[in-house]
């Protein structure tokens, strides 16, 4: 089979949308933390978020945050095709600022949740989940 310019050209640019691809679901994250968060800095601490170490199956990965004082709580897949979670919000009458849910994760990849507290600050807490089977369609 011969090449021409214009085949490898088309090659090389597809192997650049192909490998910019991960880029752009990292920037969707940070584009969801910024606009929760107005750009202000995140603590470490504060923040209680329980994963499994190894999740078997990727389509139901059981999460649970906890962040006493907290108004409202993020969480984040920052390796999904789609990084938002959800977001848990507490009134005032809100007995615990607790939340649990099950997520789908489509590979091994960090979970983070951002707590937002009363006083305006935020504080965040991460969590590596290993996935054997992708539930993302991988």
């Amino acid at each position: 089979m011969k090449f021409t310019r214009r085949d490898t050209m088309l090659m090389a640019g597809g192997v650049a949308a192909l490998s910019a691809l991960p880029i752009r679901a990292l920037a969707a994250g940070e584009e969801e933390i910024a606009a929760f968060t107005g750009g202000a800095a995140i603590a470490e601490g504060g923040v209680t978020l329980t994963t499994p170490e190894i999740a078997e199956n990727g389509n139901t990965v059981p999460v649970e945050v906890n962040a006493p004082g907290a108004v409202s709580i993020m969480v984040l897949a920052l390796g999904n095709p789609n990084p938002g979670v959800c977001t848990f919000n507490f009134g005032p009458l809100a007995g615990a600022q607790y939340g649990s849910t099950r997520i789908r994760l489509s590979k091994t990849q960090m979970v983070t949740a951002i707590a937002k507290m009363a006083d305006g600050s935020f504080a965040q807490a991460s969590s590596e989940v290993k996935v054997t089977i992708g539930g993302c369609g991988g």
